[in-house]
């Protein structure tokens, strides 16, 4: 995705990095990478979800550039990493580990914050040295560890085979999502976005997802619809932290829950009255807050282990 097809004002427009990588993976499948912020300041690392870019965490970036040095990346097929032959979390898990070679000194250590695909990359990773090497702690965001398809609730319909199987049929479609238009606003909203959510926020979200290639969308949502990650929610023995929104339809709050009683060092659930699936864009200021704290507790050491905070929300 070029960054002309991303909002080009306002807050959740991506700003320009201090530095830009091509980074290559095990398999030789090429990684955009960008660095944000001061070279000497403590590093986040932020994985996005499923058909989304570099820019879904514009809002982010902003921010924490200031004082962090940001580290985002393209996954394979995303954005401007090119499509690989290979989607399956073993190449997530190798993709990430490249990212942290290459942006992070030995012995270095960092927040590591996954959306959505992104919480389920860290997932598939969760045994590999040096993501265990370089993560202080983590923040999943909106996002689950199996029966995807079987939990997604975008399909008005009850509980069983028949939404599962048409909701695996809809969110696997073939069929180009098209122009940004108000229909396709209304419909990107109802299904990944709470109600609340300002004509901005569906904005930027919007042009995101729409510039995703429809090979890639595809692609990995075959591999999410038969995703079985458990093991790997287990084996994140570091500090790990959850925030996920009551009203996420796609990756409903039973994921969140789920995962939360399975880390070995779950550090705090918090959960988002009336936000959908897209939390880092629907509660920027909030998400970022939780980073920031999670930062200075884990990765700096300059705070006190934040208490587990859950919220119930409507």
């Amino acid at each position: 995705m070029s960054r002309i097809t991303a909002v080009t004002s306002g807050p959740y427009a991506p700003p320009a990095p201090a530095r830009e990588l091509a980074v290559p993976s095990t398999d030789g499948a090429r990684l955009h990478v960008e660095v944000h912020g001061p070279e000497d300041a403590p590093p986040v690392v932020l994985l996005h979800g499923w058909t989304c870019s570099t820019a879904f965490w514009a809002a982010q970036l902003r921010d924490l550039a200031a004082d962090h040095r940001v580290i985002v990346y393209d996954q394979r097929g995303h954005g401007r990493s090119p499509l690989s032959p290979v989607c399956t979390t073993r190449a997530l898990a190798d993709d990430l580990e490249a990212v942290l070679a290459a942006t992070l000194a030995d012995g270095e250590r960092a927040l590591v914050v996954g959306h959505s695909m992104g919480g389920m990359t860290i997932m598939a990773a969760a045994e590999r040295p040096r993501l265990r090497a370089h993560a202080a702690a983590v923040l999943l965001c909106s996002t689950g560890s199996s029966r995807l398809v079987a939990e997604a609730r975008v399909l008005p319909l009850r509980e069983g085979p028949v939404r599962a199987w048409l909701s695996g049929r809809v969110l696997g479609s073939r069929v180009p999502l098209g122009p940004v238009t108000p229909l396709a606003k209304r419909i990107l909203k109802y299904g990944t976005m709470g109600a609340r959510s300002t004509p901005g926020m569906v904005e930027a979200c919007a042009r995101i997802v729409h510039a995703c290639p429809t090979p890639a969308r595809h692609a990995w949502s075959r591999v999410l619809a038969t995703l079985d990650l458990d093991h790997g929610i287990r084996a994140l023995s570091m500090p790990t932290a959850i925030v996920h929104g009551s009203a996420d339809r796609l990756v409903p709050p039973v994921h969140a829950h789920s995962m939360a009683a399975g880390l070995p060092n779950c550090v705090g659930l918090t959960e988002l009255p009336g936000v959908g699936h897209m939390t880092p864009v629907e509660e920027p200021e909030l998400v970022t807050g939780r980073i920031r704290e999670l930062v200075t507790t884990y990765v700096t050491g300059a705070g006190e282990p934040a208490s587990v905070r859950i919220k119930e929300g409507a």
